[in-house]
């Protein structure tokens, strides 16, 4: 039995290194993720398969959380992958507010650094075009029972974040678990490889396809 098992190793060695390395390269290199909720809409939908940079804050050791090499800061209005402890599953959430920031929310209009932040009422019904301190991106407003739409101004710890979900009515997020670690970070999110509809037989969206994600 033993003997067979080398024997099929060594016949097929080239396929196992080809797997070895492919669970490497998305263990610390690049990664893809299905999106099962609506708390990004409307930048990201449900069904979303998203590509995530793993590489874009660190480098780490394959399998493992051990970081090798700092490669980038997370920067606000950054779209990232959470390993999320408090939360226990993983996240995709926006980055509003960095180490050291003043932060509150006041009937959904969010407050950095003593800064109102500014947003333009797009064409679409409870869309909205959030300027971030420079980043520009769509958020949803839908009116919903109980929504935590203000929270009292709270200082950022250094190595730590506050992320929300675009769809600010319909996420949870750091107005529910508090600021994410840097470790908890497992990547940023780039583009939108394809979406699959589950009203079409799972088949992709036309409009879904290779889309830059900001």
């Amino acid at each position: 039995m033993k003997q067979t098992i080398i024997n099929l190793c060594k016949e097929n060695w080239g396929f196992i290194l080809f797997i070895c390395l492919m669970f490497a390269s998305r263990s610390s290199l690049a990664d893809w993720y299905h999106v099962p909720s609506g708390s990004m809409l409307p930048t990201i939908e449900v069904g979303d398969r998203i590509l995530v940079n793993k590489m874009a804050y660190r480098i780490e050791l394959p399998f493992t959380d051990i970081p090798l090499v700092q490669t980038g800061s997370p920067e606000r209005g950054d779209i990232v992958t959470i390993n999320s402890i408090a939360a226990q599953e993983r996240l995709v959430k926006r980055i509003v507010g960095l180490p050291g920031d003043q932060i509150s929310m006041l009937n959904n209009q969010l407050i950095i650094n003593g800064q109102r932040i500014q947003y333009a009422k797009a064409r679409q019904s409870h869309f909205y075009t959030e300027d971030l301190l420079g980043v520009n991106h769509l958020v949803q407003f839908e009116s919903v029972p109980h929504s935590k739409d203000s929270f009292a101004n709270m200082e950022i710890p250094q190595g730590y974040y506050f992320v929300m979900g675009d769809n600010r009515n319909n996420s949870r997020d750091s107005r529910y678990f508090g600021f994410v670690s840097a470790q908890e970070l497992q990547g940023k999110a780039t583009k939108v490889i394809a979406s699959l509809d589950k009203d079409n037989y799972y088949l992709p969206k036309a409009n879904r396809n290779l889309i830059d994600l900001n």
